[in-house]
């Protein structure tokens, strides 16, 4: 009866905001890219002739691709009877998982639509569904129950922000909670919530954040260049930065010049759809600056002392982190939640972050505890970024603290893949 409600309230909000809609996609390509797929239209590639039974694996964009990386390399070695396949919600996250894991097994999520997903379960036939952090979909769920497929979810927590409504909504989400087979939490306060709206408390264990497990999987060409570009210069990364992060950035370079002249700025914006407002930011801010993505190996101008970088590729970031003097954690000078300080952390990389880190709470209030973090107000980040960049031996420190905490607090990989394989083996072993 609850599917019943959610899907007439679904079909009267698609009514509603059609025309909404359909003035996206006429204006917009994002909107139209994969449209029909997530309608239901299965790509052929997903229905080639291995016999291998399937796992489905859901991770929604960029954040969550990047997070599951080490878990799906551990799959395919650990599972190679299965077929590991790879859906995204996000083209920014499909592009990345197409780079990541192969363009043949990766396919944008259906939308939570009953045929839709009746489609995909129909093509795919999944001995198991593996959802990353809360990743609950109604009819996704009841498909599966329906046709009983267990579902896994890893990485889950439900965040400051998002707490409020599922307590308010935990009695319509317990139908869909309590039969799921297994749910890794990221923290301890992330398993007592998902047992408050419905998880079945035996089935809910604190399993950590698969983010500790994350490498930068390769030195990016990004990287490389700045390190051939830019001989004898540091560098400040701002990494994930939104609206009102790069004008306060790029506000402060002249003072964060005045301290060392040997600087160089690297902007990366969370959102591709806003590379170019920051194109045009820098135009009118008079620095010398350059777009990553004209770089080529043959046509690449040196960078100079002073200049920034405009990182407008996706993918490489992690990889840049590792050159920085200092890196500044975007999405956390805003009211927006802040972003993974754990990718500068592995290269012991000092972090400045805003106040606003309610998306990694547990991940920041660790290093926060351990000294391995410094947090800093709007008017108060050049001043941050200073105290950093004029005290290397302190900055050094910062830095080794936040590589110890990141290296202490790796596992949740290892734990992941031992609770599908658990999982798995008792379907089998099941009558």
């Amino acid at each position: 009866m609850i599917l019943f409600f959610y899907n007439l309230a679904l079909f009267a909000t698609l009514l509603v905001a059609a025309p909404w809609w359909l003035f996206k996609m006429a204006t917009t390509h994002k909107y139209r890219h994969g449209l029909f797929r997530r309608l239901g239209r299965v790509p052929a590639r997903l229905l080639c002739a291995d016999p291998r039974p399937v796992l489905w694996l859901h991770a929604v964009s960029v954040g969550e691709v990047l997070a599951v990386s080490r878990l799906i390399t551990e799959l395919d070695r650990v599972l190679p009877a299965y077929r590991l396949l790879v859906s995204t919600t996000t083209r920014t996250g499909q592009d990345l998982a197409r780079q990541r894991f192969g363009r043949e097994r990766v396919f944008y999520c259906p939308l939570d639509l009953p045929w839709a997903v009746r489609a995909y379960l129909r093509a795919l036939r999944p001995q198991l569904l593996i959802l990353v952090e809360t990743e609950f979909w109604p009819n996704l769920l009841s498909g599966c129950f329906r046709r009983a497929i267990p579902v896994a979810v890893v990485n889950a927590r439900i965040s400051d922000r998002s707490w409020p409504r599922y307590r308010r909504l935990r009695c319509l989400w317990r139908s869909f909670l309590g039969p799921l087979g297994c749910v890794l939490a990221q923290s301890a306060t992330d398993a007592e919530r998902l047992r408050a709206i419905g998880c079945d408390p035996a089935r809910v264990r604190v399993a950590g954040n698969l983010k500790f497990d994350v490498r930068a999987a390769a030195e990016a060409e990004a990287t490389r260049a700045l390190r051939r570009l830019a001989p004898g210069l540091r560098f400040v990364v701002a990494g994930s930065t939104l609206e009102g992060e790069e004008s306060a950035l790029v506000d402060a370079w002249p003072r964060l010049l005045s301290a060392d002249p040997n600087l160089v700025l690297v902007l990366a914006p969370r959102h591709p759809e806003r590379f170019a407002a920051v194109a045009a930011l820098l135009d009118a801010s008079g620095r010398a600056w350059s777009r990553r993505s004209l770089w080529t190996p043959q046509a690449a101008a040196p960078v100079i002392a002073g200049h920034i970088v405009l990182l407008d590729t996706i993918g490489e970031l992690a990889s840049v982190y590792s050159l920085a003097a200092v890196a500044f954690v975007g999405g956390s000078l805003v009211a927006a939640g802040g972003h993974n300080p754990l990718e500068p952390a592995q290269f012991g990389v000092p972090i400045v972050m805003g106040p606003h880190y309610a998306n990694f709470r547990a991940i920041a209030e660790d290093l926060l505890a351990h000294d391995a973090l410094r947090i800093a107000q709007k008017d108060t980040l050049d001043a941050a970024l200073l105290d950093l960049l004029r005290e290397p031996g302190a900055a050094a420190a910062l830095g080794g603290r936040a590589r110890q905490v990141f290296e202490q607090q790796s596992g949740a990989t290892a734990r992941s893949v031992a609770a599908i394989r658990g999982l798995l083996s008792a379907e089998v072993a099941a009558p």
